[in-house]
C-alpha cells in the first residue's frame, strides 16, 4: 500500500496522528462533560471530531490508504496515551477508517471535492454506528432514539470531519507548510 507514497507523505500521515490522537482522546473529556448535562446522546452531535483525521490526511497526500492508515495510527496512538478502552480503541479506529476510506476508493481516488469528503465522514459515521449498535447494545433502545442518535451522528460526521477537516486541511495551505503535497499541487493546478 505504501510502495507508492513518498518518505515526506508517510512522516506527515505519522504527525497528524499524533496530533489528533491527542485531540481525539481530549474530546473523550468533552464528551464525558457534555454527557454529563444532556446524557449519552451528547457523544452524537460531537462524533465527527473523531473521524477528522482520515479526511485531512487523505485530502492533503491523496493517496489510497491515507484515510484508514491516519485512522488506525491515531487510535494506536490514543490507546497508548491513555485511552479507558485500551486495545478496543484500535478496532474502532480501523471501522472509522474503512468508512472513511470507502468514500475516496468509490471515486477511484480522483476526487477530494467537498462532497466526497463530506461523504468520507458519513461514512466513518456509518461503520462507527454499526460498531456501536451492536456492541453499545442500541437495540434495546427505542427505534425513534436510535435513529435520532445515528442522524446526529451522521451530521456530525458531514460537518465536523468533512467540512471541517477541508476548512482546517485550507487553512493549513495557505501557511505554505503544504509544498510539495498533493493537495498544494492540484491548487496550483485549478489556481
Amino acid at each position: 500500500m505504501l510502495k507508492s507514497w513518498k518518505l515526506k507523505e508517510i512522516v506527515l500521515l505519522a504527525i497528524l496522528s499524533v496530533v489528533f490522537a491527542v485531540v481525539y482522546l481530549a474530546f473523550v473529556h468533552v464528551g464525558n462533560l457534555w454527557a454529563g448535562l444532556i446524557g449519552p446522546i451528547a457523544y452524537e452531535w460531537i462524533f465527527g471530531i473523531w473521524f477528522i483525521v482520515s479526511i485531512i490526511a487523505a485530502y492533503i497526500i491523496r493517496k489510497p490508504g491515507a484515510a484508514f492508515l491516519s485512522e488506525v495510527l491515531a487510535a494506536s496512538i490514543e490507546m497508548m496515551i491513555g485511552n479507558a478502552i485500551g486495545p478496543r480503541i484500535i478496532l474502532v479506529g480501523i471501522i472509522q477508517g474503512l468508512g472513511a476510506e470507502a468514500a475516496f476508493a468509490v471515486t477511484g481516488y480522483k476526487r477530494y471535492d467537498l462532497w466526497v469528503l463530506m461523504l468520507a465522514g458519513f461514512g466513518a459515521a456509518v461503520t462507527s454506528f454499526a460498531y456501536t449498535y451492536v456492541m453499545g447494545g442500541l437495540a434495546a433502545l427505542s427505534p425513534t432514539y436510535v435513529a435520532t442518535m445515528f442522524a446526529l451522528r451522521a451530521t456530525s460526521g458531514m460537518l465536523i470531519a468533512g467540512l471541517g477537516g477541508k476548512i482546517l486541511s485550507d487553512l493549513l495551505l495557505r501557511t505554505g507548510a503544504l509544498e510539495g503535497y498533493a493537495l498544494a499541487r492540484q491548487g496550483r493546478i485549478h489556481g
